[in-house]
């Protein structure tokens, strides 16, 4: 698109890659952080195509760094890969330190957990969006069972 001699380029503002779907049953999630998160280039194509797993994954910090711990991202050709690639590897996340120090806090504390909510692009960056989750019980998933089906009902007695 050019306007008055000068090209113009359009860039997507966010667009999810991957969501962990599990997330917001399992925790109930009080906190949100951003980090970036340190992929090689085979992970980065791979995740552009939306393929890859958060299940299971979560979040720990050692030695005044965060790491994403459980995630699955394979290479994105398979076949034309180094034989030492793992992609359950730990990544390094990218946050400044007083985010570092809250998420410490925070998995220290009993019953509070860092979960990897979904992946997303940012211009041209992919960054992890995290929350920090207290694990729910079971009847608590049962209520967000209930309502949700009461909801859906709602909803397709007013669309008739």
């Amino acid at each position: 698109m050019v306007i008055f001699g000068y090209s113009c380029y359009i860039i997507p503002m966010s667009s999810q890659l991957i969501q962990n779907k599990k997330a917001f049953f399992n925790y109930e999630i009080t906190e949100k952080f951003t980090a970036g998160v340190e992929l090689l280039g085979t992970e980065v194509k791979t995740l552009r195509n939306k393929q890859g797993s958060l299940d299971g994954a979560y979040v720990i910090v050692r030695g005044g760094e965060a790491y994403l711990i459980g995630s699955n991202i394979p290479a994105h050709q398979p076949k034309n890969v180094s034989e030492d690639f793992d992609p359950k590897r730990n990544r390094r996340l990218l946050l400044n330190k007083k985010e570092i120090a809250v998420l410490a806090n925070a998995s220290e504390d009993k019953g509070l957990t860092v979960v990897p909510i979904e992946l997303y692009n940012s211009g041209k960056l992919i960054k992890l969006s995290l929350g920090i989750g207290k694990g729910k019980k079971k009847f608590d998933k049962r209520e967000d069972i209930k309502k949700r089906e009461s909801n859906r009902d709602i909803e397709r007695t007013l669309k008739y």
